[in-house]
């Protein structure tokens, strides 16, 4: 899914609103309903006090029809206005508001008091943000987050821009729920402590309509993933689901290799083996049985489909990354200590294969590229080195970004915050190993491996909650195959 700017998104409004041949008011009420059919899926009482907090835009516009729709649900709905008595209101902002029944409560933001609890919808300030808020916009959003209930935003947390990065107030939301497609700012990991949990909600966007547009920055769904994948038929044997290796694991960290290699079985790979410590191939051999072990330097590299490098491998095997990738010539992954040699010796840059598979978290992308300021800037950074080496790089985190060779930036949809914990890179490696394996494509690897993690996260992060662990993770990837409809 295409994640368009700001000043592309009225274009796209525009011309949705042409081929379907209605009025901006009548889709207003089509969003107003889709946003509505939403808020009933989450379980919310009618009894819950509701307020609508409703700018003079077309946000305001949308807020307004909410309001209207749940009450004639039966909820208790007040409006708070966003806006002076005399503010010139968008045309269909107006006549929203003329539509209003005269039993919901209406006043301005700030002269009755909220509602002690219950639920604020925040329409006050859309797209059209930018720049600097005036006194009373920083006066009202302050008012807004004094709420004690549940604050939900629509589109966009008021003050927040689309594109950018907020450089002032902005309202602190439990819940965003954006409209057709995710703005680039929501997805920013500065912005965490406004957006809160993130919702798409689907108004209709056809992907012709978002193909009109030359965005390289996409939101990668669930609905997208199953055509990415390989299908395999009855007579396919063990070597036909790809031999990996893993070289991970060192003395006191085997636990790496072990997650990597329980990971990479889970996703599908026939058979694993991992480079490891002679003295280690006791612990691997009792906690992965199917695994086998090799030692030492003298290895034939090149009789492997796909080999991960890195977790828990220490910082002193920059010579073995060497001659590791000096002995091959296909896609490798590369995460934790193999970044971290290659940080201390950029010669080893040169030697990386076409396609391979770069897996940094943040402190290992800024050791690699120096310290950005924003995210923003690692996005920029991160697009030059995958395009001038070849390259795929998953930029670890909430909402993954996926920065391919062929210049696409993709953002993951799938996660938890319960997979904050460690050996979950490890487990990630093993699954992007396996796909390699398996013979997929580089770009479809990276796309297949980082949505299956997030949602094996999401799926045993249900479970165990806060004491989520890598290896309930991994036990739960075979689930994500189900879950999207892969056999």
């Amino acid at each position: 899914m295409k994640i368009l700017s700001a000043s592309e998104i009225a274009n796209l409004d525009q011309l949705h609103l042409e081929k379907l041949g209605v009025s901006n008011h009548a889709f207003m009420e089509l969003v107003a309903q889709r946003f509505v059919d939403w808020f009933q899926s989450q379980g919310f009482p009618s009894t819950t006090p509701v307020v609508v907090c409703a700018g003079a835009g077309n946000n305001g516009g949308d807020g307004l029809a909410i309001a209207r729709i749940l009450y004639s649900l039966g909820f208790s709905v007040e409006v708070a206005t966003c806006f002076f008595a005399n503010a010139n209101l968008s045309t269909d902002c107006k006549q929203n508001l003329s539509l209003l029944p005269s039993q919901i409560p209406t006043y301005p933001l700030g002269h009755s008091a909220l509602p002690n609890g219950g639920i604020l919808i925040d329409a006050y300030l859309g797209i059209g943000c930018k720049g600097l808020l005036r006194e009373e916009a920083k006066e009202r959003i302050q008012i807004i987050n004094s709420f004690g209930g549940t604050i939900i935003s629509l589109d966009l947390p008021s003050g927040l821009p689309a594109d950018t990065i907020q450089s002032g107030v902005a309202v602190k939301a439990e819940m965003t729920v954006t409209l057709g497609f995710p703005k680039l700012s929501l997805l920013l990991p500065e912005h965490a402590e406004y957006t809160g949990r993130l919702e798409v909600l689907d108004i209709g966007f056809t992907e012709a309509e978002l193909e009109e547009f030359s965005s390289t920055t996409f939101f990668l769904k669930e609905k997208d993933v199953l055509p990415l994948h390989r299908r395999f038929h009855r007579f396919a044997h063990k070597g036909d689901f790809g031999k990996v290796l893993l070289v991970a694991g060192s003395k006191g960290k085997i636990g790496a290799a072990i997650l990597a290699g329980k990971a990479a079985f889970r996703t599908g790979s026939g058979l694993v083996t991992c480079l490891i410590p002679q003295e280690e191939r006791g612990s691997l051999a009792a906690a992965v049985p199917e695994a086998m072990c090799v030692f030492g330097e003298q290895q034939e590299f090149s009789a492997f489909d796909a080999i991960g490098i890195g977790p828990g491998l220490g910082l002193d095997q920059g010579e073995l990354l060497k001659k590791i990738l000096g002995d091959i010539h296909k896609p490798v992954v590369l995460d934790a200590d193999a970044l971290n040699c290659l940080a201390k010796d950029p010669s080893i840059w040169a030697l990386i294969p076409k396609g391979s598979i770069l897996t940094p978290h943040l402190k290992e992308f800024d050791r690699l590229f120096g310290r950005s300021t924003t995210h923003l800037e690692r996005m920029a950074k991160a697009k030059v080195c995958c395009f001038n080496y070849g390259i795929n790089l998953v930029l670890k985190g909430a909402n993954s970004l996926c920065s391919l060779a062929d210049g696409r930036q993709v953002f993951n949809s799938s996660g938890s915050k319960y997979m904050a914990t460690a050996g979950m890179g490890d487990a990630l490696t093993g699954m992007l190993s396996s796909y390699l394996g398996q013979g997929y494509s580089p770009e479809n690897a990276v796309l297949c491996g980082v949505f299956h993690h997030g949602l094996a996260g999401e799926l045993a992060g249900e479970d165990y909650l806060r004491g989520t662990m890598a290896h309930d993770l991994i036990e739960a990837i075979p689930q994500t195959y189900l879950r999207i409809g892969l056999d």
